[in-house]
C-alpha cells in the first residue's frame, strides 16, 4: 500500500493509462482497476466496489461528451442496457453488503465468462460485408435487458461497470464498437450513479468500510477522466479489428486474473 499522498498520485496515473486503452471499446477500464485498488493501493473491502463506481461516475462523462461531439449517441441500445443494468446494480449493491463479504465464486463465474469470450473476440475478424451488408447478429431486446440485468448486478457487487462485460458480447455479435462504446459508457454511468447513491445509504446502517474511500475515487475519476477523452478521441481513428484484438486480450487478461484469485 502507498503512502499518504503517493496513493492518490499512483491512482490517478494508473486510471488515465486504464482508460485511454479501455475506452475506444465501450469499457471504462474499472474492470482492471478493482485488483489494482487491492493490490497495490489497499483499499478495503467492500468499500472497492463504491470506489470503483465512483471512478466512473467521475470519469465516463468525458468519453460521452468526445462521443457526442463524433456525433456517436448513445441511442435505442444505450436505453436498453440502461433499463436493464440500473435495477440490477441497485441488488448488487444491496447483495454485496448483505450477503457476499468474499469475491471468490465470483472470480470463477467471471473467468468461466470472460476467457472464451476473449480467446474469440481475440482469434477471429469482424464480417466484411461485400455489395449487401449483412446484419449483425442482434441479440433481441428482451434478452438484451435480462442479459443488462445480470450483469448489472454483478456490477453492483463488485463496482466493474457492465460495459466491461456487454460490450464484449455485442461487439462479439456484429455490432460495431462505435455503435457499441457510448451505449454500454452510457448506462455505466447510469448505474454507476445508482450504485454510489446505493453504497453511501447502506453505510449508515452497517458497520465497517462500505462507502467509498472518497479520496481514493475522486483521484482515479479525474485519470480515468481524462484518459477517457482521450480514448474516445483516438476511436475513430483505430480500426474495428484492432479494437477488436484489444478487448479480446482484456478479456484474457481479466479472466486470468480473477481465475488466479478464485482458485486461491
Amino acid at each position: 500500500m502507498a503512502g499518504p499522498g503517493w496513493t492518490e498520485l499512483i491512482a490517478l496515473a494508473a486510471a488515465f493509462a486504464i482508460a485511454v486503452i479501455a475506452t475506444p471499446a465501450g469499457i471504462s477500464g474499472a474492470v482492471l482497476l478493482l485488483p489494482f485498488q487491492v493490490s497495490v493501493l489497499g483499499t478495503p473491502s467492500p468499500a472497492v466496489t463504491p470506489t470503483n463506481l465512483l471512478y466512473n461516475v467521475i470519469a465516463t462523462p468525458a468519453a460521452l461528451y468526445r462521443y457526442r461531439r463524433q456525433h456517436q449517441a448513445a441511442g435505442r441500445l444505450g436505453a436498453l442496457l440502461t433499463a436493464g443494468t440500473l435495477p440490477g446494480v441497485i441488488a448488487g449493491s444491496v447483495i454485496r453488503v448483505v450477503l457476499l463479504p468474499g469475491p471468490r465464486i465470483f472470480a470463477l463465474v467471471v473467468a468461466a465468462v470472460m476467457l472464451p469470450l476473449g480467446a474469440w473476440l481475440a482469434a477471429t475478424r469482424p464480417g466484411r460485408h461485400s455489395g449487401a451488408r449483412r446484419p449483425a447478429r442482434q441479440i433481441p431486446a428482451p434478452a438484451l435487458i435480462i442479459l443488462a440485468c445480470a450483469v448489472g448486478c454483478v456490477g453492483g457487487i463488485y463496482g466493474i461497470g457492465g460495459g466491461s462485460i456487454l460490450s464484449p458480447v455485442l461487439i462479439g455479435s456484429g455490432r460495431p464498437a462505435a455503435e457499441v462504446a457510448p451505449a454500454a459508457l452510457a448506462s455505466t454511468l447510469v448505474t454507476s450513479i445508482a450504485g454510489v447513491a446505493t453504497f453511501t445509504i447502506l453505510s449508515a446502517s452497517h458497520h465497517g468500510p462500505v462507502a467509498p474511500d472518497w479520496p481514493t475515487g475522486i483521484a482515479l475519476g479525474l485519470g480515468g477522466l481524462a484518459g477517457a477523452y482521450t480514448g474516445a478521441r483516438l476511436q475513430a481513428r483505430v480500426p474495428d479489428l484492432l479494437i477488436r484484438r484489444v478487448v479480446g486480450i482484456l478479456a484474457i487478461a481479466i479472466a486470468a486474473r480473477y481465475l488466479s484469485s478464485g482458485l486461491r
